[in-house]
């Protein structure tokens, strides 16, 4: 008996995502060896779920493959940009654990924003309806440049 994945937004699942842990590789070609597109800026509203806090939506530019509909994140980026809005919510949860569960409608994010809402901690049950989680969570491993024996 095959599982069924668990989804928790309303929107039919999308994109891939990696989370780039490497700081020095900057994922400006696509990470699918099949395909190899350059990448291009694109911005998301990422729903993120932090440790002791709860979700929040994040307003985050990515790398973006449009043919394999692949969002690259910068971890360290990431994480300066979660901290820069936690030390606002919540001081004490700088450096929590968290989990990138998938992206939330921009233009209604957008429309929170012009609102004066802020989309921390203002989220209700409708939120879901508006969240789709990602199809895949893919590991980036590289092998730094260099010469090695066989």
């Amino acid at each position: 008996m095959a599982k069924s994945k668990t989804y928790i937004g309303k929107l039919k699942p999308r994109y891939s995502f990696i989370l780039n842990q490497y700081p020095d590789f900057r994922a400006s070609k696509c990470t699918n060896p099949k395909c190899q597109k350059l990448t291009h800026l694109r911005k998301f509203a990422l729903f993120i779920f932090i440790e002791g806090v709860g979700p929040i939506i994040l307003g985050k530019t990515c790398r973006y493959c449009s043919k394999c509909e692949l969002i690259i994140a910068h971890q360290d980026e990431l994480e300066a940009e979660l901290a820069l809005n936690l030390q606002k919510i919540a001081p004490q949860a700088i450096g929590n654990e968290y989990f990138v569960v998938g992206t939330f409608d921009k233009k209604l994010w957008q429309k929170q924003l012009q609102n004066g809402e802020n989309g921390e901690n203002q989220l209700t049950s409708e939120t879901f309806n508006y969240l789709a989680d990602f199809k895949k969570m893919l590991d980036l491993e590289i092998e730094p440049a260099g010469w090695y024996r066989e």
